[in-house]
């Protein structure tokens, strides 16, 4: 069987562009016991993964990606050939693999079983974004850490992306007045009139210190980062005492050559007595079922809105997630394998 993939064809120099991925087709291997292959049907496009990118970049949770191999990503799949006795065909399965066409799975990889029930209330593509590990980041940084109180306001970074798309969201539901960053006026204007944004800062624009004084007049209670680096130092000059600042990514730090510039106020935490504090998604696992249930109610009462930007066919990846980092989505990158 003819199996597509997307190589890493070269390390990235800064941000990714499309040809650092080469598109091969290969045949995939036999199943060996205790071996399942998936079929792909939607692989995440997510900014967390060039960390993997880079030489030596590996850690506790992937190693470093290889050159010239697949490059690895979320995705969510269906058994269409099975020798585990666990994994039936047909079922449905959230892992993470490679960008290709059919991955195969053993009895030591992570694996997610998708139930009828959350295979069938909403499309199967937002088990990747606002049902999966973006929609859980954002509730888990605001639930745990952010803890928003009704008229508090909550500030939040790569508000137009697939976290911040959600955060901004759900710190309204919980009573918050909401700001976001975004990277154009168009993103800003979206994020009003899309998303129930109260605010909306362009952080390319002049005058960001007087953006957020303006956008942000009685301070920041909550301030939901998925960018650090430069942007993290104008925030904590606006941060009020007792702000949380949920740290959920970083991606001014994916993509810097050298040394990344990190903030240098963090004195500002200790005048404020703020707490900032880091958090991975995955490492609540046992939460899941909380998180999925409550995101699922607020889609289908209306109070949260799913927002994807869909690539069609697996040699769109490397494009998909190039624009990524360009700043040409809004919402949940999503690939459909066809």
């Amino acid at each position: 069987m003819l199996n597509t993939q997307v190589l890493l064809a070269r390390r990235p120099q800064g941000k990714p562009q499309a040809d650092d991925f080469q598109v091969v087709e290969s045949r995939s291997p036999g199943l060996q016991p205790g071996q399942a292959r998936v079929k792909n049907l939607y692989i995440s496009l997510d900014a967390g993964f060039r960390n993997w990118m880079d030489e030596d970049s590996g850690d506790e949770v992937l190693p470093a990606m290889a050159l010239g191999a697949p490059v690895m990503g979320l995705v969510l799949g269906e058994i269409c050939e099975s020798r585990m006795p666990d994994k039936p065909v047909g079922e449905l399965v959230m892992a993470r693999l490679a960008w290709e066409e059919y991955s195969i799975v053993g009895s030591g990889d992570w694996l997610v079983t998708l139930a009828g029930e959350e295979r069938d209330r909403h499309p199967l593509s937002y088990h990747l974004g606002v049902l999966g590990d973006t929609g859980m980041s954002a509730y888990f940084g605001l639930t745990d850490i952010g803890q928003p109180k009704p008229g508090e306001t909550v500030l939040v970074s790569a508000a137009g992306g697939a976290v911040g798309s959600v955060a901004g969201q759900i710190a309204r539901i919980m009573g918050a007045r909401v700001v976001g960053f975004a990277g154009s006026d168009e993103k800003c204007q979206r994020l009003c009139a899309e998303l129930g944004y109260d605010d909306a800062i362009n952080y390319k624009g002049e005058g960001l210190h007087a953006q957020l004084a303006r956008a942000c007049p009685e301070g920041v209670d909550v301030y939901f980062d998925n960018v650090g680096g430069p942007l993290l130092e104008y925030v904590l000059e606006h941060i009020n005492h007792g702000a949380r600042i949920p740290f959920c990514g970083a991606v001014a730090d994916y993509t810097a050559q050298g040394e990344s510039a990190g903030p240098r106020n963090l004195f500002r935490l200790v005048a404020q007595c703020a707490t900032l504090k880091g958090f991975m998604t995955h490492m609540q696992t046992e939460r899941y079922p909380e998180a999925r249930r409550q995101l699922s109610e607020w889609l289908s009462s209306g109070q949260l809105q799913a927002r994807e930007q869909i690539y069609e066919g697996v040699a769109q990846c490397g494009i998909a997630f190039s624009d990524l980092f360009a700043g040409n989505n809004f919402g949940k990158t999503v690939v459909k394998v066809v």
